[in-house]
């Protein structure tokens, strides 16, 4: 047998690589895991030791779960994990279950063979499903065999009750919708309100609720056009145009599409059409191919109607982080929701689900909805637990069920809020609400940043910073904090706040206020709801 000797730790990865600490330090120590004793060098692995790192065990740690890396940075991560754990990086990492998992589930569901579909993973996008058609080649190869995720039994098979799952939504009542800044406004955003006494669905604060939107049909009607079809052209038992308005995702073009019409055409666009396919880009503009986009690249060529619906990928629910309590409206549940419109081209390109809510769906109106239950973001058990809450923009939402549900429960716990927006005068969401509760000793602080309003960028970052020692205190107290918004920039930018904060008034060096952060996070004190 091969003695087994202790690895030397080795600085292998450059400061420049695109990771955290703890992720820069669990790669050296993957990679130190295979260097020589001798002299410290990486050396080649057995084909029997590849194998073992590839269909081997896991340690259960997934040091990529987070949602503010790219995908190749997961996937660097989780190189030579087992198959199935490399499914999992693939995934977006925000648990938001809009796929019917978590990211963990539905990668495990994939590498069983219990789920077929790999165009599920809504936030990650055509990038994420085609590495999960890739890694999905190597399991049909045999060249990964997926290992089963240790298990203490077996998933209960009874289906989920109505509006528990986006398998299985239930029905609600629209009601009505306000906007929430003014009309000279950059942004348009919407607080919209359903009724819930046709499903019957309850929540709690921080769950997502999932909508089934419609397509414009101002679009559905320049798709059929662009086909030379009949509006009433039946197709999966109904008329073309249903299907289009509700069936399918009218969105970013999928390489499906791309290669039907390498076999409906020839010469030049056949070609493109293939790179398209493989994700190359020889025009420069395959970011902006929606399905439309795609008929007017191709024009001239018009697949059948059957076929081209067939070609395209389903029309999936959107989530939205909820913005009510039922404690405090029972029976009804609010939305904050931009509505998302810009131009490419001289076309004006609609946000599905946002616009729909927005403009398109008329009051009592009823529509497929479901509750997706919060993955680790809730009100501490302990109603006495102080809560810092960092929420610009519609990041707000959850904040605001939150203070509404402490509000009713009368939580004597404090509640800190940091806002943000662009202007105050235009985008201060909620304004006389959160007035109110200020009066009335729920909102125990408010911090407000407002980006344009001055001669520099200004932004809730910055403002903690300005509260420093104050945030300080309320952590020491033990306090929970709490992150909604943009993952890429803002939840970034304020972990990094975050930790300069305490190391500066918390008496600790770069390294300790890094492990005091990870530390909150393990034990629940920082919950994140970003995408």
């Amino acid at each position: 047998m091969n003695q087994i000797t202790q690895a030397p730790q080795l600085d292998l990865l450059p400061e420049t690589a695109p990771f955290s600490p703890e992720q820069r330090a669990w790669l050296n120590g993957f990679f130190a895991g295979f260097a020589s004793p001798e002299g410290g060098m990486i050396t080649a692995l057995s084909p029997e030791q590849n194998a073992a790192v590839i269909t081997g065990g896991d340690d259960g740690e997934a040091p990529w779960h987070d949602q503010t890396l790219a995908l190749d940075a997961r996937m660097e991560l989780a190189q030579g994990r087992p198959l199935r754990r490399r499914m999992m990086a693939a995934m977006a990492q925000q648990d938001c279950g809009q796929c019917g998992y978590n990211c963990q589930d539905y990668s495990e569901a994939i590498a069983s063979r219990k789920e077929a579909r790999l165009n599920l993973c809504a936030p990650g996008g055509k990038e994420t499903a085609r590495m999960l058609k890739a890694l999905a080649e190597e399991l049909d190869k045999g060249a990964s065999p997926a290992t089963p995720a240790p298990s203490a039994a077996e998933p209960s098979t009874a289906a989920p009750l109505p509006g528990r799952s986006r398998d299985r939504p239930a029905q609600a009542r629209f009601l009505s919708r306000r906007r929430l800044n003014k009309e000279s406004s950059a942004k348009e955003t919407w607080h919209i309100e359903f009724d819930l006494t046709p499903s019957g669905l309850d929540y709690r604060p921080g769950d997502s609720f999932g909508v089934f939107a419609k397509n414009d049909l101002g679009l559905v009607d320049q798709i059929i056009a662009m086909l030379g079809a009949s509006h009433i052209t039946e197709v999966r038992g109904k008329t073309l145009r249903e299907a289009l308005q509700s069936d399918v995702s009218l969105g970013s073009a999928p390489d499906t599409l791309f290669d039907l019409f390498s076999f409906l055409t020839g010469g030049e666009k056949r070609q493109k059409a293939r790179l398209l396919a493989h994700g190359e880009d020889p025009d420069g503009d395959a970011a902006m191919l929606d399905v439309l986009a795609v008929l007017q690249k191709f024009s001239g060529v018009r697949p059948h109607p059957e076929a081209f619906v067939e070609a395209l990928e389903p029309l999936q629910p959107r989530l939205y982080s909820i913005s009510s309590s039922p404690k405090a409206a029972p029976g009804k549940l609010s939305l904050t929701v931009d509505a998302v419109r810009y131009v490419i081209g001289k076309r004006k390109r609609l946000g599905v689900a946002s616009t729909f809510l927005a403009e398109r769906i008329a009051a009592d109106e009823t529509l497929p909805v479901y509750v997706q239950a919060a993955h680790n973001f809730a009100l501490p058990e302990d109603p006495q637990t102080p809560i810092v809450m960092v929420g610009p923009g519609t990041g707000v939402a959850p904040f605001r069920a939150f203070l509404h549900e402490r509000a009713a429960v009368r939580a004597p716990g404090k509640n800190w809020l940091f806002y943000g927006h662009q202007r105050l005068e235009h985008d201060f969401f909620y304004a006389d609400e959160f007035d109110e509760m200020k009066k009335s000793g729920v909102l125990t602080r408010l911090s407000l940043a407002w980006s344009r309003d001055g001669a520099e960028k200004f932004y809730v970052q910055d403002r903690m910073r300005e509260a420093g020692r104050e945030l300080w205190a309320w952590l020491a107290e033990g306090a929970h904090f709490y992150v909604c918004g943009d993952a890429k920039r803002m939840a970034k930018d304020v972990e990094r706040a975050l930790v300069d904060i305490i190391a500066q008034y918390g008496a600790r060096d770069a390294d300790e206020a890094i492990a005091f952060v990870a530390g909150l996070k393990k034990s629940g004190r920082y919950q994140q709801d970003v995408y």
